[in-house]
């Protein structure tokens, strides 16, 4: 069965999510600021509830909740983030995101379809991108495997996908597959919706900083195909 199955997963016991989900839970609540958290949900164009901790003190919260907590193993990292995502308040998805940017090392290909549920529940940048960059993309490097998901990714009807496919190389740098970075751009050129138009720029514009002159000869060759946001954002930093 190929990992990128529809299906949605579910969380496999754990005694350390238990323990993790408990302490998160209270912590959390205790700190609230319902005065912070109305202004932050408009931020988000009111797509999730939030409980109004700023990014400084959830982080401080979320280590005194993980003080010394073992090292989890991948069904540890996927109890954690599934239960984390059925939890409304925003503040718990990023947990979930950056315990698993910090953990993502112990998983193994086989985390793919949780990535995906993630990606495409509640979904908005403000997880789907270090999603993209910072779980899937070392998923992919570490098993080139899945470059083949990615290529159903990037041909999606689910505009978060395309995104996160166009972004999962973000921090590849010289270890960049050039070649697919530019199809993935030429596939979806003329995406009618920002998220992705803006991606289409921000991968390229990131790779511009180890290969300037790559990108500027693509734009230079293909960049009438695509949105002048998409060629805005690409040479923010390489134009000259």
């Amino acid at each position: 069965m190929r990992v990128t199955g529809r299906e949605t997963p579910s969380a496999p016991r754990s005694a350390l999510a238990d323990t993790v989900l408990e302490r998160l839970t209270a912590t959390y609540a205790a700190a609230a600021d319902t005065e912070r958290a109305a202004p932050m949900r408009a931020y988000m164009k009111d797509m999730a509830p939030f409980l109004g901790l700023p990014t400084p003190v959830r982080r401080s919260l979320s280590r005194t909740v993980l003080r010394d907590t073992p090292r989890p193993d991948e069904a540890d990292c996927t109890a954690v983030a599934l239960r984390c995502w059925a939890l409304p308040q925003r503040e718990y998805h990023y947990f979930a995101v950056d315990y698993l940017r910090r953990h993502v090392r112990h998983c193994s290909s086989g985390f793919l379809p949780v990535a995906r549920h993630l990606i495409t529940t509640v979904p908005w940048w403000d997880t789907v991108d270090p999603l993209a960059a910072h779980v899937v993309g070392p998923l992919v490097a570490a098993d080139p495997t899945l470059t083949a998901d990615m290529d159903a990714w990037i041909d999606a009807d689910d505009l978060w996908l395309v995104r996160a496919a166009l972004l999962h190389q973000l921090r590849y740098k010289e270890r960049t597959d050039v070649e697919r970075l530019f199809r993935y751009c030429l596939r979806q050129a003329g995406h009618g919706d920002f998220f992705v138009r803006k991606a289409v720029g921000w991968c390229l514009r990131e790779y511009g900083s180890t290969d300037p002159e790559a990108v500027r000869a693509f734009l230079a060759r293909e960049g009438g195909r695509f949105a002048p946001l998409s060629v805005r954002e690409a040479l923010k930093n390489i134009e000259g």
